[in-house]
């Protein structure tokens, strides 16, 4: 959990750091809003290639040198002077959150019986979540306070409690013999379907969500400093929303599913069409931040269940359609900014993440066909 916090907070402390970091490197704000961007995208393309180059070495050695390349990129990042070695140092950063995410999942379930496998992804998505709530404010808030490189040092500080604590007393063992290497209830189809879900649901999220400040401004006509604490709440939404369906991930894997993209649905669309009354407004942004975190969670778990190979390849996977979708998401919402308006882009969010919660319910409706029987992980054999 403290290393899920540690990486999602790494991952967007420089969007609050974005003129301090600009004037000390003497380097454009665009320049340094291409240190989240790149990251990204590097997340996008490397989570499935380096989870399928490890797929053979024990997860404690995995999880230690990711957590060691989170040290090491950290305290470089911290000591850089010029953009180049930070955009490298983030860029390392990247990488190994790419493979945290992928390996992270079967190991913690692995840990603990089937039956409350979703409260643990649910535990991790809190922590993912307390990033954006906790870890991006307090990091914002020091670095404006000292120098930006301080909040950096701090997560090389607790990137290396993290591996100090893994190295040390997490079991070793072949990937292949852990307890939630495969997934439980192997579905090509449903494998296939959640992840279409998924990137349609991040598509839809980012295209709107990237212009959310102009949206509250122009069109809910909220001033700057409301618009700061309506980010707050948007935030408290979505790590009260994660918290609430990780108590039902066991018992409804697929109606928390469909429920947090409809969801979704509802809040963009309803921002959309109601965006311009102020209460409207806060109600569906609330709405809308209660499900974005719902939706990864709950397609990472449905990963566990439905992979129809290995889960580290399925989390890698949905991990990498989840940051393509956060990277078209934005890119297409700058297309029909300039043709539609900021409500626009709300609009298109809305439809695509409507066509993710129709994917899922077509699959529903459509006749069952073979599944492939559960692979158990490889062990003693029985005696006799």
């Amino acid at each position: 959990m403290l290393a899920a916090f540690t990486f999602n907070t790494a991952e967007s402390l420089p969007i609050g750091l974005l003129d301090r970091i600009s004037g000390s490197l003497g380097v454009s704000l665009s320049a340094v809003g291409l240190l989240v961007t790149g990251y990204g995208l590097t997340v996008a393309v490397a989570s499935v290639p380096l989870a399928h180059a490890v797929r053979a070495v024990p997860r404690r050695h995995v999880l230690t040198g990711l957590l060691a390349a989170l040290v090491v990129s950290s305290l470089a990042a911290a000591l850089a002077t010029s953009y180049t070695p930070l955009l490298l140092a983030r860029l390392l950063t990247a990488l190994a959150q790419a493979l945290f995410w992928a390996v992270m999942g079967p190991v913690a379930v692995g840990l603990f019986r089937p039956e409350v496998r979703g409260r643990v992804v649910g535990a991790l998505s809190v922590a993912g979540s307390l990033a954006l709530v906790l870890g991006v404010p307090a990091g914002t808030w020091l670095g404006r306070r000292s120098d930006w490189q301080v909040p950096v040092a701090v997560l090389a500080v607790l990137g290396l409690l993290c591996l100090v604590t893994i190295a040390t007393l997490l079991p070793t063992s072949r990937p292949e013999e852990e307890r939630a290497a495969y997934g439980s209830e192997p579905d090509v189809r449903r494998f296939a379907t959640v992840l279409a879900a998924g990137a349609l649901s991040s598509t839809g999220a980012f295209t709107g969500f990237t212009y959310v400040v102009e949206f509250l401004g122009e069109v809910s006509g909220f001033p700057p400093d409301t618009v700061a604490t309506l980010f707050v709440a948007f935030g408290v939404a979505c790590l009260a929303g994660v918290s609430v369906t990780g108590l039902f991930l066991d018992r409804f894997p697929r109606a928390t599913l469909v429920t947090a993209v409809a969801a979704q649905t509802a809040g963009m669309l309803g921002l959309y069409a109601a965006g311009a009354h102020p209460l409207a407004a806060v109600l569906f942004l609330v709405l809308m931040g209660g499900a974005v975190g719902p939706v990864f969670m709950t397609t990472q778990n449905a990963m566990l269940r439905c992979a129809p190979g290995r889960t580290d390849i399925a989390l890698a996977a949905n991990s990498g359609a989840y940051n393509v979708g956060i990277a078209s998401g934005a890119a297409l919402g700058g297309l029909i900014l300039p043709l539609a308006g900021v409500r626009g882009t709300f609009l298109a969010g809305g439809l695509l993440t409507a066509g993710g919660c129709a994917v899922l319910l077509a699959e529903r409706l459509l006749p069952r066909g073979r599944r492939a029987a559960p692979r158990r992980p490889y062990g003693p054999r029985a005696a006799g």
